[in-house]
């Protein structure tokens, strides 16, 4: 068993509490988890809309579609912008 004072006690459980809310606003920011709308995805890119057709037309980056809307997750537009860098 191990005794600590109350204040080095309620400063350690303050410091746990902060760092738990950053993980979890960090998790919520996380990109692997966030799905945009086509339209969404191309003001990311800055691309124009023919250009836009032209990526999916090439299958450059995955997207799913259902009916009429395109969902791109924006993982894998992360992916495709870090094999598009120039070092």
């Amino acid at each position: 068993m191990l005794l600590i004072p109350q204040e080095e006690w309620q400063s350690l459980h303050e410091k746990l509490d902060r760092l738990t809310d950053m993980v979890e606003k960090i998790q919520r920011g996380n990109s692997s988890c966030d799905w945009l709308e086509s339209e969404e995805a191309r003001k990311l890119l800055g691309i124009s809309p023919k250009t836009w057709q032209n990526y999916r037309d090439q299958r450059l980056i995955p997207f799913s579609q259902i009916g009429r809307k395109i969902y791109v997750n924006r993982a894998d537009l992360d992916e495709f912008l870090y094999k598009h860098r120039i070092g």
